[in-house]
């Protein structure tokens, strides 16, 4: 059986995905792949790339929106919001709580 496969763009100066339960590093491959439940509800959508999902030039790597950008993410209408989102959004993406991503990439 063939084992299936998906295409994502990954920023050339990603780190490279860390092992299953280190410490997230920002490379991005959970969020590249399909958004989060909280992205689902950000992005409107299932599959492909989370639209919150932030690429940080000075520190070459991805952040989540809701936590980095959360003010841009809520649009204007629910700025006043952002405080909020920020602490939750830590809390729902398990942020410091260790990779969890069962993918496996290839660069």
């Amino acid at each position: 059986m063939a084992v299936p496969h998906q295409v994502i763009h990954i920023h050339p100066a990603a780190p490279a995905q860390p092992a299953q339960g280190a410490p997230c590093n920002g490379c991005g491959v959970c969020c590249l792949a399909e958004p989060c439940p909280l992205g689902r509800v950000i992005s409107h959508k299932r599959v492909g790339a989370c639209d919150a999902l932030r690429w940080d030039g000075t520190q070459n790597l991805y952040r989540c929106g809701a936590i980095s950008d959360a003010e841009v993410v809520l649009g204007p209408r629910w700025r006043w919001a952002a405080p909020l989102l920020r602490r939750l959004a830590k809390r729902w993406i398990a942020a410091g709580v260790g990779c969890d991503a069962s993918l496996r990439s290839e660069r």
